[in-house]
């Protein structure tokens, strides 16, 4: 059970890296250099909604795995930067 949640979080984790990652480099200047502000509106979508599956994910990880607040609030603020996620899941593999 443990194994799988960890590789789903991973999952989870990598998709919304990618899709802020997308957000901040593609869609974001599409909307402000080349005027199509519907790039951000599709990929601002699909992020939120990885954002919520990634949320729910790190109380799931918190919980199964015991986490302490440290580690959770990691994992939250970790969404909010540019390769966050990624540098949480070398720090998460690193430790398992």
């Amino acid at each position: 059970m443990k194994k799988y949640a960890l590789q789903s979080f991973r999952v989870i984790s990598f998709l919304e890296g990618i899709s802020f990652l997308v957000l901040l480099l593609i869609a974001m200047p599409l909307k402000y250099m080349a005027d199509k502000p519907e790039a951000v509106s599709v990929t601002g979508s699909i992020h939120g909604f990885l954002f919520g599956i990634y949320l729910i994910a790190v109380v799931a990880m918190a919980i199964l795995f015991r986490w302490k607040l440290i580690r959770i609030s990691g994992a939250v603020l970790a969404a909010f930067l540019p390769f966050g996620p990624f540098v949480l899941d070398r720090r998460i593999k690193h430790d398992t």
